[in-house]
C-alpha cells in the first residue's frame, strides 16, 4: 500500500530502525532517534544497493517519488543512479577545483611568503570585496572580458578608482598564472587595458607646519579611548614606520638595552631588517605599555584577541574619532610629516631616507646597509622626538640640525 503524507508526518520513533515502503523501492527510513530519511532499494548486475534520497520534510513525498521515477529510468537506460550521482559530484569539484577563486587563493598562498603580511592581507580582502562576489565561484576558463569588467565596474562606481585598477591588475595575476599551470588559455585582463577611467594620483594626507603638528600632537595624546590605542597614536611620529609595521611590531623585536626595534625582513616593503632607533621618549610609551601587553606577542594587540595585531584601522578610526580627516592626517601621513620636518632642518637625505626604509634598488647594497648611518640615526631620532615635545608644548619654531655623530 503506498505511503500517505500523513503516515510519514504521524511516524514515531521506536526502539529500532522503522521501515515506511511507498512501493518500487522507495521506503522512509524512521531511526531511533527521530530521523526520517528516504532510501531508494534496486537492483544493478543482480547486487542490491541503497540510494540516499534525503530527509523528510525537507524532501517531500512527491520529490521523493519524482527522484525515484528518475532512478528507475536511469536504471532501465543500464545507468546506475549511485555512480551517476558520484559522477556529478566529481564534476562539481572539478569546476570548483578550477574557478576563479579557488585558483586565485593557491596563487596567494604560493606568493604571500614573499610579501609583507600587510600586502598579503590587501590583496586578499581585495578579492574578496570586490571579485569574489561576482566572479569567485565561475570556471576561470569561462570569464570573458565583459563579464570581469563589469565586477570592477562596480569598484569604479563607487570612485574607488585606484583600487579597481589594482584589482585588474591582481586578477591579470592570477589569470596569467592559470594559463602557465594549463587551466585556463589566455588573459581576459589584456583586452581591458584603457576600459576603466585613469586612476588619480594621490598622496597621503600630512599635517607638516609646526604650529599644526603641535596641535596635531596635543590632540593625540588627548585621546581617551583604548590605552593601547593611545600608546600607538604616541609613538607613531616619534618612529615614523609605515602603519602595517606599526600595528605588527612584537616584544621579541624591542631590545631596551640598546634602545632599538629591529623590524624582521619579512615585515619590511624592502625585504631587509630595518632598525629604528628609540628615543628617550619612544622608550618610555613601551616601558609604560608593557605590563599590560607585555605577556603577549604582539606590542599592540587587537581587541578581540591578543594572539593578533590591532586591526590597520585601529590608528586611522582613532584619528577620525580626533577630528582628523581623511584630507587632513593618515596614519601614513606621520612619516611624511618626519620627512618634511627633518629635510628642513637640515639632516642629511641619506640618513632621512634610510629611517624611511625606502627600498634600496641596488639589491647587493640593500643586504649590507641595514645598520648605514646608524650612529647618525640615532641622534635624528632624538633630536625629531625633543623636536616633537617643544612643538606639543607649543613652540613651532624650526630647529636647524647640530653637528651629527659620525
Amino acid at each position: 500500500m503506498p505511503l500517505t503524507d500523513t503516515a510519514a508526518r504521524n511516524a514515531k520513533p521506536g526502539p529500532k530502525p522503522l521501515k515506511l515502503s511507498d512501493g518500487g523501492g522507495l521506503f522512509l527510513l524512521v531511526t531511533p532517534k527521530g530521523g526520517k530519511w528516504w532510501r531508494l532499494k534496486y537492483r544493478v548486475g543482480g547486487k542490491e544497493k541503497l540510494l540516499s534520497m534525503g530527509t523528510y520534510p525537507d524532501v517531500s513525498l512527491r520529490a521523493a517519488r519524482d527522484a525515484r521515477d528518475q532512478a528507475r529510468k536511469d536504471i532501465a537506460a543500464g545507468i546506475d543512479p549511485s555512480e551517476k550521482r558520484k559522477a556529478a559530484k566529481a564534476a562539481m569539484v572539478s569546476a570548483d577545483a578550477d574557478s576563479f577563486e579557488a585558483i586565485a587563493r593557491e596563487w596567494l598562498t604560493k606568493y604571500r611568503a614573499s610579501w609583507t603580511p600587510e600586502h598579503a592581507e590587501r590583496i586578499e580582502r581585495r578579492f574578496e570585496r570586490d571579485v569574489f562576489p561576482w566572479v569567485g565561484r565561475r570556471p576561470i576558463a569561462d570569464i570573458t572580458p565583459p563579464e570581469l569588467l563589469a565586477a570592477l565596474r562596480r569598484v569604479e562606481s563607487r570612485g574607488a578608482l585606484d583600487t579597481a585598477h589594482r584589482a585588474l591588475q591582481n586578477c591579470g595575476q592570477v589569470f596569467r598564472y592559470a594559463v602557465a599551470t594549463g587551466r585556463a588559455q589566455s588573459d581576459p585582463t589584456t583586452s581591458l587595458r584603457g576600459a576603466l577611467a585613469p586612476a588619480q594620483e594621490t598622496h597621503h594626507a600630512a599635517v607638516t607646519d609646526p604650529k599644526a603638528m603641535g596641535e596635531l600632537l596635543r590632540v593625540l595624546h588627548s585621546y581617551k579611548g583604548s590605552f593601547v590605542t593611545l600608546c600607538a597614536l604616541k609613538l607613531a611620529p616619534l618612529v615614523f614606520v609605515r602603519p602595517g609595521e606599526l600595528r605588527r611590531a612584537e616584544w621579541s623585536e624591542i631590545d631596551f638595552d640598546a634602545s632599538e626595534w629591529r623590524i624582521p625582513a619579512g615585515k619590511m616593503k624592502s625585504r631587509a631588517v630595518h632598525i629604528v632607533p628609540l628615543a628617550v621618549q619612544a622608550v618610555a610609551i613601551l616601558r609604560e605599555l608593557q605590563p599590560l601587553t607585555g605577556g603577549g606577542q604582539y606590542v599592540f594587540p587587537s581587541v578581540r584577541t591578543r594572539t593578533r595585531p590591532m586591526s590597520e584601522n585601529t590608528v586611522l578610526g582613532a584619528l577620525r574619532r580626533l577630528g582628523y580627516t581623511t584630507g587632513q592626517m593618515t596614519g601614513h601621513g606621520f612619516r611624511s610629516m618626519a620627512s618634511t620636518a627633518l629635510n628642513e632642518m637640515g639632516w642629511p637625505p641619506d640618513v632621512i631616507e634610510r629611517q624611511l626604509a625606502h627600498a634600496e634598488r641596488n639589491k647587493v647594497k640593500a643586504a649590507y646597509n641595514r645598520a648605514e648611518h646608524l650612529a647618525a640615526r640615532r641622534q635624528m631620532m632624538q633630536a625629531w622626538a625633543d623636536y616633537l615635545d617643544r612643538l606639543a608644548r607649543g613652540d613651532s619654531k624650526v630647529v636647524t640640525m647640530r653637528k651629527m655623530a659620525s
